[in-house]
Order: structure tokens, then sequence, then C-alpha cells
């Protein structure tokens, strides 16, 4: 298993962007998937997109689709989450996680190394 921590949420208004990132500290996220999760209180944590670290394009839920873009930065070791046109409904908990299967993986179940998660608050 991989440790994961994600960093960059907080507050921001209705129609503003955020960019959150995935890091692996001491670890290396080669040969592996790199999934994004969202969770509200009360609600099954859901998949938002995913993308191979080596290769390949992202694949994205479509609760997100057209309004976030899943990055890989080769130098800092991350993964980004790039979300713009936030909706107050997109307010949740967003989580990293890796697994060994394909980015169309979107059981969480599949995934076995998560991070703490990162709060994102959209006000409207």
């Amino acid at each position: 298993q991989v440790q994961l921590e994600e960093s960059g949420g907080g507050l921001v208004q209705a129609g503003g962007s955020l960019r959150l990132s995935c890091a692996a500290p001491g670890g290396v996220f080669n040969s592996l998937t790199i999934g994004w999760f969202r969770q509200t209180p009360g609600k099954e944590r859901e998949f938002v997109g995913a993308v191979i670290w080596d290769a390949g394009n992202p694949y994205y839920a479509d609760i997100l689709k057209g309004r976030v873009t899943i990055s890989r930065d080769y130098v800092q070791n991350k993964v980004h989450l790039q979300m713009n046109s936030l909706k107050p409904e997109d307010t949740a908990i967003y989580y990293c996680a890796t697994t060994r299967y394909g980015p169309t993986t979107t059981s969480r179940d599949r995934y076995n190394s998560w991070g703490q998660g990162t709060q994102v608050t959209v006000s409207s």
C-alpha cells in the first residue's frame, strides 16, 4: 500500500476553481492508477475520475465531467484534480486513492490505499 496525502481544499465561491493535489510521501505511483473520490455526509463515496500514473488519458465520471481535469506532475510526483465552475453541491471531502486496476475502475472497493481527504466547500 501507498501512503497518500491530499491538499488544496478550501472554501470557494460558486463558479470558482480549486486544484487539489495527491502526493505519495516516501512512495511512488509507478504502475498505479490514482483515483479521486468525494463524499458528503450520509452519502456513498463516489468516483470522480482516475488516471494511470505511467501513461494514458484520464477517465472521468459524469458527475463532474467537463468541469474537472486530472493531470500528472512528474516533477513533484503528484496527481492534481483541477475543478472549475464549482457548485455548492460539489461541497464534499475529496479523497485520492490507488489501485492496480485501470482508470475506469469506479468501485471504491477496488482501491486499497486512501488519503485522509481534503475538505472542499463551495458557497452560494
